[in-house]
């Protein structure tokens, strides 16, 4: 499967703009991502076109709109003790938490020089991935399976885990969150193969909607030499596999 998204960015430059004191911050960020004419998605990640500061400023902005969304849906925060903090609660969550994979930094992962030329495939998993339905921001929770054939670069074990975290905790469809992550990992360390399996449960079915309480997505990517020999995507499937059973 070949990526079809939209090119992302990994610039640091910010460029200048015109005097916008007079604008909010979320304007002012669009302002210049505009400027960039660099893609905001909700599964992008604008971290490099952030100021100090601004995470502050964003932090009010949004617990004041929380604050107007709760008003209009005629709940009296400012005498129900269960909502009177709710806003800064929520603004908090969405951005250092939820939402984190879109205003944050990619964690630094190093890599390593291959030096024993390890070229047997390994696979990492399960682990957990947290997300959001873009459609209705509920949660989206799952198992994600990662499958390498080294190349010239190897990363730790625990750093799957965390730029697997990274990239989900944004809104997202499953689909191409997916490819999201397997683009970061084959830039992070460039194997000669990759697999990755997403198996999750959508809230957006189990909470509303039709309510299958049983229903969950799989989805997978395979790249480089698992896409081109098949006995080694069997093999990816079949270690999953064993792993899954020892949890059963």
């Amino acid at each position: 499967m070949t990526s079809t998204l939209p090119p992302r960015t990994t610039s640091k430059t910010i460029p200048a703009v015109g005097d916008s004191s007079a604008l909010s911050i979320s304007e002012r960020i669009r302002q210049r991502l505009d400027a960039a004419a660099v893609p905001y998605f909700a599964n992008d990640n604008i971290a490099p076109y952030l100021r100090e500061g601004e995470m502050e400023e964003l932090e009010k902005e949004v617990s004041n709109k929380v604050r107007d969304l709760l008003r209009s849906l005629v709940i009296d925060i400012d005498n129900d003790h269960n909502t009177e903090e709710t806003a800064e609660r929520v603004a908090r969550m969405y951005l250092h938490e939820v939402f984190k994979g879109r205003y944050h930094q990619q964690p630094k992962i190093a890599s390593f020089p291959n030096v024993k030329n390890l070229d047997e495939i390994y696979t990492v998993g399960p682990i957990s991935v947290r997300s959001a339905c873009s459609h209705h921001l509920v949660p989206i929770l799952g198992n994600c399976w990662i499958g390498i054939k080294p190349g010239e670069r190897v990363i730790g074990l625990s750093k799957f885990s965390r730029v697997a975290d990274w990239v989900f905790s944004r809104p997202h469809i499953q689909e191409e969150a997916v490819i999201i992550l397997a683009d970061e990992i084959e830039r992070l360390c460039k194997p000669k193969g990759l697999a990755i399996l997403v198996k999750a449960q959508h809230y957006c079915m189990k909470w509303r909607g039709v309510k299958e309480l049983q229903t969950s997505m799989i989805n997978s990517v395979v790249r480089g030499d698992f896409r081109h020999d098949p006995s080694l995507k069997q093999e990816f499937f079949e270690l999953v596999k064993q792993q899954e059973s020892l949890l059963a």
